[in-house]
């Protein structure tokens, strides 16, 4: 398998931390962003399977208010989107000082925008639609909650919002669990598919609130992700792509939600 340079670091490099320091500064990046929310993800598995209700009569809100007033409700869903982008950040920051410029090494550099744009795109519609029959399907075998993909009022504020949801959540989870990651475990001396099998399965397990149907359909998806990264080295078409498959499905969610039985 071909790998692009920027992924190519030998683990005796000089000036590279060790592979204990690499393994710490991860789990402390984990432990602060997706690891947490995978360990809270199995506890609400447990939960959902210990309550007297079936999986599938359970329900999953992915975007809910926080507030009675709308304003407020708004300033903290700007907040929260804010702060939750914050470890892909720290991620960057401790790339860039061990693999500058860090944004090229995870290809989110802007230098292929068009590209970028249209492998994302691409990715978009060859996981989207796949994965809405898998849901589906999950939900009728009864191994998956019922996702509700939005809970927001119907506020002018509601699109935007979601929107940035969106981006939010394909800057956190692609940055970190793809770009951050993977170079990190190859720099630690693990094998391209080793790798990507473990990021792969991060990324089920902090879906894994949402029933056995999210955690294999996420996986799957990180897997191909997580392929297209090591062959091209760039995170960025998986931004676009996460994004996009984000907006369909939350702002779908919240037009089609009383027309369209099966969303409920």
């Amino acid at each position: 398998m071909s790998t692009p340079t920027g992924l190519q670091t030998d683990p005796g490099t000089p000036g590279l931390p060790s592979r204990r320091t690499l393994g710490y500064e991860v789990l402390l990046v984990l432990g602060l962003s997706l690891g947490a929310s995978a360990i809270y993800s199995i506890i609400d598995i447990v939960a959902a399977l210990t309550a007297p209700e079936p999986l599938a009569e359970q329900t999953s809100a992915l975007n809910v208010s926080r507030a009675e007033r709308p304003y407020l409700d708004l300033t903290l869903q700007l907040v929260r989107i804010g702060l939750h982008v914050v470890p892909a950040l720290l991620a960057i920051h401790f790339l860039s000082r061990t693999n500058a410029p860090a944004l090229r090494t995870i290809g989110l550099d802007g230098r292929r925008p068009v590209w970028d744009g249209g492998v994302g795109a691409g990715l978009a519609l060859l996981i989207g639609v796949p994965g809405l029959l898998f849901y589906l399907l999950s939900r009728e075998l009864g191994i998956n909650t019922t996702v509700v993909a939005t809970a927001l009022p119907e506020q002018w504020w509601q699109y935007p919002v979601l929107i940035l949801a969106a981006l939010q959540n394909a800057v956190l989870e692609e940055v970190i669990v793809v770009g951050y990651l993977l170079t990190r475990l190859r720099q630690r001396g693990w094998s391209p598919w080793r790798a990507i099998i473990a990021s792969s399965v991060l990324r089920g397990a902090y879906h894994l609130y949402q029933g056995f149907g999210g955690f294999l359909g996420n996986i799957i998806m990180g897997l191909v992700f997580g392929w297209l990264y090591q062959r091209k080295g760039r995170v960025a078409p998986l931004i676009v792509a996460h994004t996009l498959l984000d907006v369909v499905a939350f702002i779908g969610y919240a037009l089609l939600i009383d027309r369209v039985g099966f969303l409920s």
